[in-house]
């Protein structure tokens, strides 16, 4: 495993080293092989065959039910078999079943048996629910904090490159001279290449090996939520997760038919669709590193979630009073027409905004999650993921019957998003003060951090800082991949909106002694409480905002909090003073909001830890002062 702890310049890198090569495109070719068969499948029964029991409109809603049923049945038992084996082993044995599976839908493709389709879409699906528990309990396994992000949006630009390579694949071929012969080849030999790659997977030992299996599906389904649900950050972000594959299958399950009778194309028309939106979420998904400086960034989630609304809405926009043509329109044909690329791009941008959404969430739920019971809350996500798109499809069926049209579809669920969005992120509100940090350090300033790996990823810790502005608390939070409580002065939870977000933030608030006895040693009561806890602390000593840019005497209330086995990590805020939130105006803050310019640079020296034994508050007002005046 030293291997996992490598520095390497990009995501793009863990594709060169052992630990991740084999699983990525072990699990690259999967996707692609789903998305092959299930794609080739969808435009037979659309393009190809008429069937009264099968009708064309609802074709790829049922198939894409029948796909996801099996994670409502098998997923809880797949998480456990996840954590008691060992993965390499596990999936090298499902790999050995897609084989099997993809011999038959052969046949089934050769014959023309749709009923032995529908049922390898039903064992693709169960493949898919043995997979997916393992996929994400191996990330956290093999990688580090600074590699998850990155390791996750390969995963996902992965699986969504190997989606578009699937279903142009399976399009095409299907609609060639002799194409179900030629799908029914093609799915075999993908199968045996990624039963190839499996081979390679390195030994990643089981984490729960004595775990014995409660085969009951409902019994184990219903303790696997119970489980997530004891963390609720991560249990909200599953039911996040499982919107977002809500909003999605909508789109994806939808594309073939809206292909045919909205946009009036053909086969390669539908293909392109799911061209363009693999490539815009597969886009996000790189972002995500890059954007979060190979963090955890949940700030990046409601940006995701502003951009998939905007943009779903503009695409209904954009497609619902298109002009009929006499025929159905090749793929040069369609490209010709100018207001399809105003689709296009509506497809693309949802998507990309998408894989900002999907990806962060993912990484805090395996950062979050205990080792030993990781691979059952990635079931437990699984479960709702399958129900949430079970849910769609139903709910997608009944809206068609009562007669909304596909780009209608699209707008009622681009709102509900918005909803949706606005209620998680008012329920958890760790995300909504990430994205304004992410903001503050991203679009204000331009934020950089020294040193951001002394900040501990587990277990109790106290920060002392600077106290520079209004903003400081903000910028700390966007500088730590956990959550921090502060101790701010009490006073600032009487402004209008800094008071708002601190309280979301559960800051807590302390007065002077002399001002308030009971309140002051409340709050320290409080702070101890949740060192206790295994969570950080903040404190800014000086006890307010300097008035003169420079760094007061540290008051001795940080000494209450002092504990044994509890690491102080110094810290300093740069170049902060001057800025719109500092008090520089006569001891006021936010008069001149030109006072500095957009992307003005600051910064964050984050010191060593340090006992508490033999620290005080003079000695700590001296380590922050010489982190001050390092060089950014």
């Amino acid at each position: 495993m030293s291997e996992a702890r490598h520095a390497h310049s990009n995501q793009f890198a863990l594709l060169g080293q052992r630990r991740f090569a084999p699983f990525f495109w072990t699990q690259f070719l999967g996707a692609g092989n789903d998305n092959l068969f299930k794609f080739a499948f969808t435009v037979m029964v659309t393009y190809q065959l008429q069937l009264p029991w099968l009708p064309r409109e609802q074709a790829g809603l049922v198939i894409g039910a029948l796909f996801i049923l099996p994670f409502v049945l098998f997923s809880a038992t797949s998480g456990q078999l996840a954590d008691k084996l060992d993965k390499h082993w596990l999936m090298r044995q499902v790999k050995n079943l897609e084989i099997g599976i993809m011999a038959l839908a052969g046949w089934g493709f050769i014959t023309t048996q749709v009923p032995v389709l529908l049922a390898c879409v039903f064992l693709m699906g169960l493949h898919s629910t043995l997979f997916g528990p393992v996929k994400f309990a191996y990330l956290p396994q093999q990688l580090n904090e600074q590699e998850l992000t990155g390791g996750n949006g390969m995963v996902e630009m992965g699986t969504f490159v190997a989606i578009l390579l699937g279903n142009v694949a399976g399009g095409l071929l299907i609609a060639s001279e002799n194409g179900a012969r030629l799908v029914a080849l093609a799915a075999l030999g993908v199968a045996v290449l990624g039963r190839l790659t499996a081979q390679a997977i390195p030994l990643t030992p089981a984490i729960d090996p004595g775990l014995r299996i409660n085969w009951n599906p409902f019994s184990e389904t219903w303790r696997n939520l119970r489980l997530a649900h004891q963390q609720l950050a991560v249990f909200r972000s599953l039911l996040g997760i499982s919107w977002m594959w809500f909003f999605g299958a909508v789109f994806l399950a939808n594309f073939p038919a809206f292909a045919r009778q909205v946009l009036q194309g053909n086969e390669q028309v539908a293909s392109l669709l799911l061209v363009v939106f693999s490539i815009g979420i597969g886009t996000g998904s790189l972002l995500c590193e890059v954007l979060s400086r190979r963090h955890v960034e949940i700030g990046l989630v409601p940006l995701g979630a502003i951009g998939m609304s905007l943009f779903a809405i503009d695409l209904y926009l954009a497609s619902a009073h298109l002009p009929a043509q006499a025929a159905l329109l090749s793929l040069g044909s369609f490209l010709a027409v100018a207001a399809h690329w105003r689709v296009l791009a509506d497809l693309c941008l949802l998507a990309l905004f998408a894989g900002l959404y999907s990806v962060p969430m993912y990484a805090l739920i395996q950062l979050r999650t205990p080792p030993s019971h990781r691979a059952r809350i990635m079931a437990a996500n699984n479960i709702l993921n399958a129900l949430f798109m079970i849910a769609s499809s139903l709910l997608a069926g009944m809206l068609f019957g009562a007669g909304l049209t596909i780009p209608q579809l699209f707008l009622a669920v681009a709102l509900a998003n918005a909803v949706v969005a606005a209620y998680i992120f008012l329920l958890v509100p760790e995300y909504l003060l990430r994205f304004l940090a992410f903001v503050l350090s991203r679009l204000v300033y331009r934020f950089r951090i020294v040193n951001d790996e002394q900040i501990p990823l587990q277990g109790p810790a106290i920060l002392v800082c600077n106290h520079v502005s209004f903003v400081d608390a903000i910028l700390l939070m966007a500088a730590s991949p956990r959550p921090i409580r502060f101790l701010m002065d009490h006073r600032i939870f009487r402004m209008p909106v800094l008071g708002w977000l601190f309280r979301l933030a559960k800051a807590i608030p302390i007065a002077p002694q002399k001002e308030n006895p009971a309140v002051y040693e409340a709050a320290f009561a409080e702070a101890r409480a949740v060192l206790a806890e295994g969570e950080l602390v903040c404190i800014f000593p000086e006890g307010g905002i300097t008035r003169d840019g420079q760094l007061q005497p540290f008051k001795g209330g940080v000494m209450k909090l002092l504990g044994e086995g509890i690491p102080v990590i110094p810290m300093a805020l740069q170049n902060l003073w001057g800025s719109y939130f500092s008090r520089i105006e006569q001891g006021q803050a936010m008069v001149k909001p030109l006072r500095r310019g957009l992307f003005s640079r600051v910064g964050l020296q984050v010191g060593t830890p340090a006992k508490a034994e033999g620290l005080s508050p003079e000695l700590l007002r001296e380590q922050v002062a010489t982190l001050l005046h390092m060089p950014g």
